[in-house]
């Protein structure tokens, strides 16, 4: 296993031709590590082939840590392909982490289409989905977000309220400086400083 971890690592320096059907051929290894690495890989290493050896895995693989891997390796990739599939899985996956992934993603494909998806991961029970649907929407610049993300600049979670620091950056509203000056007095220092840096970004 470590020689083929070792493998998929040295690709970092081979072209993307001729890396693909290297890590291929590892995509159905007994070593959940070595599948994780490969999947990520196709996400970095980008040929023709990846977008629909990615989709493969993230509709067919019963586990649930590749598919999120497939899940985040499709938002590398960029394709605006990748945005329903990617929709369809934060909607219908059973999995956390795969919603998790889907969301992330969704924000690096920077397709406002996603709106709808991303909104509805501000109710979920789970932190984790408020952290990247907040991040996506303002990866979206989805500036009629701001009245839904807002709520969430007392969360009890700085992490979340990072994320809203960082997104209002990128949403030039009057209710996002207000909200980046009231952050910026945050307890917390890296929320503080997310907020700093919105507003230098507002101000430009």
């Amino acid at each position: 296993m470590k020689d083929r971890m070792l493998g998929l690592v040295s690709l970092r320096d081979v072209s993307a031709e001729e890396a693909v059907p290297l890590i291929k051929k590892v995509l159905n290894d007994e070593s959940i590590q070595v599948r994780s690495m490969a999947v990520f890989a196709l996400g970095l290493k980008q040929t023709d082939e990846c977008y629909p050896l990615l989709l493969d895995i993230l509709t067919n693989e019963p586990d649930y840590g590749i598919r999120a891997d497939a899940a985040g390796a499709l938002g590398y990739l960029e394709d605006p392909r990748a945005l329903e599939p990617l929709v369809r899985a934060f909607y219908e996956d059973t999995d956390w982490l795969v919603r998790f992934s889907a969301a992330v993603s969704l924000g690096n494909l920077k397709d406002p289409r996603a709106y709808d998806a991303l909104i509805q991961a501000l109710g979920s029970d789970e932190v984790v989905l408020h952290q990247a649907a907040i991040a996506a929407l303002g990866e979206i610049k989805a500036i009629e977000a701001v009245d839904h993300i807002l709520r969430f600049a007392q969360a009890d979670d700085w992490l979340v309220r990072q994320r809203l620091a960082e997104a209002l950056g990128n949403l030039p509203t009057p209710k996002s400086l207000s909200a980046l000056k009231y952050l910026e007095k945050d307890s917390h220092p890296q929320v503080a400083e997310a907020a700093r840096l919105g507003l230098q970004k507002l101000a430009v």
